[in-house]
């Protein structure tokens, strides 16, 4: 005689809500957990391939936002670059401009370019200023620097000392936003956790630039900086640079 009974298998389910459905799914498939595994495996790539999609689409927003920004700014600034120049020929003679290395994303250096604001000695006698007077703990910053011509404390103040620094972002060693590049000396004496801040391409304007500049002690500047690291986004730089006309005006903390 045949026995046609069929052995029962007695299975303990989780009580509802306890786990997903594609969790019961994958434990009691009857050997299908693979489809499962299959299912998941695309939904996960799916999920990289967007992210990785949002984040190129954003690189390439900033970026044609630096060089169409760079140029604009270019052109309508060049009336200022003029006077500038003229200011500095007569109050101190040439250089016009002044050249300093920089230390760029990933910590590439790179000859950066501003309009002089200091007298031409002002490497020598830096040595010489140390003081209570300093400012800003790794980063050299004084109130009051003798160094600084009468052109320079109002192109300081404006920030017009800053404006040939379009053409680095123009050219892609800068962008509008972004961390301020630091000297090699300065991040010589960076922590591990200071050094986050060169895993973008330096900028113009940052957060900090916004929120009081050269007030800001350097601890608070770096969580600043990698703050806006992680959050950065092409809708938030554009709201950084309304931020920064404002507070280029007001000068305040600027030095």
């Amino acid at each position: 005689m045949i026995n046609n009974t069929t052995d029962q298998k007695t299975i303990a389910f989780p009580k509802a809500g306890t786990v997903s459905a594609d969790s019961l799914y994958a434990k009691y498939g009857n050997g299908q957990s693979s489809l499962v595994n299959i299912r998941e495996t695309y939904r996960s790539g799916t999920k990289i391939v967007t992210w990785q999609l949002l984040v190129a689409t954003n690189e390439f927003l900033k970026r044609a936002l630096d060089i169409i920004g760079s140029a604009i700014f270019l052109i309508a600034f060049s009336p200022i670059y003029l006077f500038t120049s003229l200011a500095i020929l007569i109050e101190d003679g040439r250089p016009i401009f002044y050249s300093q290395t920089r230390v760029a994303k990933k910590g590439r250096h790179f000859k950066m370019w501003k309009f002089r604001s200091m007298y031409t000695d002002a490497d020598r006698r830096k040595a010489e200023l140390a003081s209570d007077d300093m400012t800003g703990g790794v980063i050299f910053k004084m109130k009051n620097d003798p160094r600084i011509t009468r052109t320079g404390k109002i192109i300081r103040k404006l920030s017009i000392d800053e404006l040939p620094q379009l053409w680095h972002v123009f050219t892609g060693d800068l962008s509008l936003v972004g961390p301020r590049p630091p000297i090699p000396s300065e991040v010589s004496e960076y922590s591990s956790w200071d050094k986050k801040r060169l895993d973008v391409t330096p900028g113009l304007t940052c957060t900090w630039q916004v929120s009081g500049r050269s007030d800001i002690d350097f601890n608070t500047q770096v969580n600043l900086d990698i703050d806006y690291i992680k959050k950065r986004s092409f809708l938030g730089d554009v709201i950084l640079l309304f931020r920064t006309v404002p507070a280029v005006l007001s000068g305040k903390g600027a030095y």
